[in-house]
């Protein structure tokens, strides 16, 4: 495989633009890389040969986690030293294959200034459509917006909703973007009715949500979302079904249980 000059010049047209805190540029790249048969990069192969079954990618370790190193044209590649095997392929192929495993990317490890990393969150955005993912690096803490009359609703709602576990909260500051408020989804069941169900409890529930107030949902089991990683390590569940029927029947006065009752936790 090959890339055009056009194509190849526009990744590291965009690669050349990004320095500390323009996270503008660093997003232009991204979507540089996603674009595919444009988005190509030569990746340095430690075992086998190109679409060979031994085909291993080499690694590399910066602060404690893993890329895959590459290079972003053919010039590149012989600046770089290189005398192994390497497979073209798309940025958004090798995206997929790496970020399962928490591997980044390393763009020119051989460039001035050592060249640039690619971390695994945002190859995973790369994988799955980077406008369905904020731009990273995200801020995430518990809301400090007073909507009780949403939280309310949302947990009597998700009490007659039986596939849903447990509901938790995040207020999410991406790189770029407006800020959002994120409801994580605890459920017992992922069949089409019971996404339906959840689907129809967030509908019936957005009413009472503030005009301009943007929410999202994440599912609590997505093992690499990090919004979804926050909330399992730092957030309690607002609504949590198996506390409530554990608690007595005259307990729930507070917190924001079903019956729903104001104040926060």
């Amino acid at each position: 495989m090959s890339a055009s000059g056009t194509a190849t010049g526009q990744v590291e047209h965009m690669l050349r633009q990004v320095t500390p805190g323009r996270y503008d540029a660093y997003e232009a790249l991204l979507r540089a890389l996603a674009i595919p048969t444009s988005g190509q990069v030569w990746m340095f192969l430690w075992h086998g040969q190109a679409g060979s079954p031994d085909a291993q990618y080499g690694n590399m370790e910066v602060d404690g986690f893993g890329y895959a190193p590459c290079v972003t044209s053919a010039q590149e590649l012989s600046a770089s030293g290189w005398n192994r095997s390497y497979e073209v392929v798309d940025a958004l192929e090798a995206a997929r294959a790496l970020y399962p495993d928490h591997y980044g990317l390393w763009l020119n490890p051989h460039a001035p200034g050592g060249g640039l990393g690619i971390p695994w969150l945002d190859l995973r955005r790369i994988a799955s459509g980077l406008d369905r993912q904020p731009a990273g690096p995200l801020r995430l803490s518990e809301p400090a917006i007073e909507v009780p009359q949403f939280y309310a609703l949302l947990a009597q709602n998700a009490h007659r909703t039986p596939a849903v576990r447990a509901l938790r909260r995040a207020w999410v500051q991406p790189a770029l973007g407006a800020p959002y408020l994120a409801i994580g989804l605890d459920v017992y069941d992922t069949s089409p009715a019971a996404v339906d169900a959840v689907r129809a409890m967030m509908q019936q529930s957005v009413g009472a949500v503030p005009e301009g107030l943007p929410v999202s949902t994440v599912a609590m089991t997505d093992a690499h979302d990090p919004v979804a990683m926050w909330l399992r390590a730092n957030a309690r569940p607002f609504y949590d079904r198996e506390a409530h029927a554990a608690a007595p029947a005259q307990a729930p006065a507070g917190g924001y249980g079903y019956p729903p009752a104001g104040g926060r936790f």
